[in-house]
């Protein structure tokens, strides 16, 4: 072979190879995504640091939930060498030997396995050089009993976390927790990693991502032994770790801890709202518990169970989840609807014939104002009747359809029948019956308003949540709107102007009466809430005796104060109580005196709130 020859088999022999290298690296990097997957997973150049969480704020800038540091016990088992003493590691920790043995399996298993569809290959996505957490959340005394004693254990180093803290135990149904992160999480945004936290309900969950803040990237240089050697180019490509700005809620803290101590021993629930805005002040669920319960792993396993196995359902969010009748409250709206329709005038009166619905004893209802003072039923049965029968159609039947079409516009438009527009999770929209409905039931053109009188007195198919029934007290105090209720104020300082303004389809005018015979239910002897008076304050309220299939019936309240320039509406619920008067009135009252006055004017009222024990069969 000529030396012509030889040079052109060089040439072509170099092109070959050359074509092999350029097809192996396109099948590595194109067909065959295994080999990214694993590099970037053996890679330890790139360091995520996670800033704490941030923080959160009462309306009076009262810290209401922190962080606390913790610690996590990191292995690197590439580093323990052959040599490792896993008995006297197991002594240091308190375990045994089995025990940190489980522990590798479990880290290992908890990485899974890659599967490689294309050779039909499943490698673990455990790698001995990466850091992974042996021990979670160990709190400062724990870690201080093991970390003078880790330079004898290669391999093992303390990092430090932090986990939430609240600095007052209340709230805990409002501010909600954090858990670790799941498989599909991690998947789904690649902010989260295994063991990362999630806020799980409450404020924790809606604002998760304002919340979280922004991770920093450290960049390393690592040696054949896997240690750091340096920063990768002096830090340059380095991003700091950025905690969120914080966030304020409308939330009264102290009022908050005050409606739960008078919920102790009792079930149900208070709502207050600031009506001018719509931030709710104070949301109690009772029986509650203490938020620190379920901070941590640890906590989260031992508590959660025991919570969620309770009778009394301390976990479930009464205010924006229950679905009571309204009771007699809903005479209110039922009035204000009477009046736009002009089937009601201000000084209408009706006899109070109890054959047709029972009723208390009580004066003549010559006026609206006088209804609502008494709550007298026969006159409400026939104030609805009204509404719904006004003789548009010679059917009775097709007249009553046609009439409560137009009632439960009226009623969506005060937000009932719908999920209120919020910042809170899992809210229920209650339920309005519309003809549908009543079709379903009875039949169409089969019923007329005999068949749903119910409806007059907050009673039959009409639910709402304690959510509803705050609102309709903070309607009633701005006579026809409202804001949709919510907690979040400033995140930042920048104040938070999402959250709208909803109109009534009943003018002002039409509330003057209505909120008068408030008035007299509270401020009047022949009134069905003298418990709720304070003296010095205007509070004008509405009781209801919400009846009860399953046991005594429901105390509930609603109200707002003062009369002129109202600064908070509230509705109280207390389960299998009696009468509105008797329970939910009086307590209503005394959140409103703490409220406004940040004192209690009427310990008598507060003893016996405090000393009642409602639980008892």
């Amino acid at each position: 072979m000529n030396v012509e020859n030889r040079r052109y088999v060089i040439i072509a022999f170099i092109i070959t190879v050359g074509v092999m290298y350029i097809f192996r690296l396109f099948y590595m990097q194109v067909i065959d995504d295994s080999w990214s997957n694993r590099a970037h997973q053996i890679s330890e150049k790139r360091r995520e640091i996670t800033p704490p969480r941030a923080v959160i704020f009462d309306r009076n800038k009262t810290k209401i939930v922190a962080n606390k540091t913790y610690f996590n016990l990191m292995v690197i088992e590439d580093k323990m060498g052959p040599d490792f003493d896993t008995l006297s590691f197991a002594k240091l920790i308190g375990w045994s030997k089995k025990e940190v043995h489980e522990r590798f399996a479990e880290i290992i298993k908890g990485e899974g396995i890659y599967y490689n569809r294309h050779n039909d290959t499943r490698i673990s996505n455990y790698q001995r050089i990466r850091p992974y957490p042996f021990l979670k959340e160990l709190t400062k005394e724990e870690m201080a009993k093991i970390a003078p004693y880790l330079d004898g254990f290669p391999g093992f180093f303390e990092e430090e976390t932090s986990m939430r803290y609240y600095p007052y135990p209340n709230g805990a149904n409002i501010l909600g927790y954090l858990s670790e992160v799941n498989a599909r999480e991690v998947k789904a945004d690649k902010f989260y990693k295994p063991s990362y936290n999630i806020g799980r309900s409450g404020i924790e969950r809606y604002y998760e991502k304002e919340l979280r803040g922004l991770k920093g990237v450290h960049y390393v240089v690592r040696s054949a032994l896997n240690n750091d050697v340096k920063k990768y180019e002096d830090g340059i490509y380095d991003t700091v770790a950025k905690q969120a700005p914080s966030i304020q809620l409308g939330l009264d803290i102290k009022l908050q801890a005050y409606g739960e101590k008078l919920m102790q021993n009792k079930k149900g629930c208070i709502v207050a709202i600031e009506p001018k805005s719509g931030e709710i002040l104070s949301m109690v669920s009772a029986p509650s518990f203490d938020p620190n319960i379920l901070v941590g792993r640890r906590n989260v396993s031992e508590y959660y169970p025991k919570l969620l196995k309770n009778e009394d359902k301390p976990l479930y969010p009464r205010p924006t989840q229950a679905e009571y009748p309204p009771g007699s409250i809903f005479k209110l709206v039922q009035s204000l609807v009477g009046l736009q329709e002009g089937v009601l005038k201000a000084n209408t009166g009706f006899a109070c014939n109890k054959s047709l619905v029972g009723c208390h004893n009580h004066p003549a209802p010559n006026s609206i104002q006088r209804a609502v003072q008494y709550s007298c039923n026969p006159y409400f049965y026939y104030a609805v009747k009204r509404i719904i029968q006004q003789g548009k159609e010679s059917s009775i039947f097709k007249d009553a359809a046609l009439g409560l079409n137009l009632w439960e516009k009226y009623m969506h438009s005060f937000g009932f029948g719908e999920k209120l527009k919020s910042d809170l999770t899992g809210l229920r929209a209650g339920i309005i019956p519309n003809t549908s409905f009543y079709n379903r039931w009875y039949g169409k053109h089969r019923w007329a308003f005999s068949t749903i009188r119910s409806i007059a007195i907050g009673q039959g198919e009409v639910k709402m949540t304690p959510l509803h029934m705050a609102n309709l007290a903070a309607i009633m105090a701005n006579r026809g709107w409202y804001y949709d209720p919510h907690f979040a104020k400033k995140i930042g300082d920048t104040p938070i102007n999402t959250f709208t303004k909803n109109q009534t389809m009943v003018e002002a005018k039409y509330f003057d009466p209505v909120i008068q015979g408030m008035w007299r239910v509270v401020n009047e002897e022949a009134g069905t809430a003298g418990r709720a008076r304070i003296e010095g304050i205007e509070v004008c309220g509405k009781t209801g005796t919400v009846q009860n299939p399953h046991g005594k019936d429901h105390s509930v309240f609603i109200a707002f104060a003062p009369l002129e320039n109202p600064q908070i509406a509230i509705a109280v619920i207390v389960e299998n109580a009696g009468f509105g008067g008797t329970w939910a009135a009086p307590i209503a009252s005394l959140m409103i005196e703490n409220y406004l006055l940040k004192d209690c004017k009427s310990p008598e009222k507060e003893k016996r709130v405090l000393e009642a024990n409602l639980l008892e069969p």
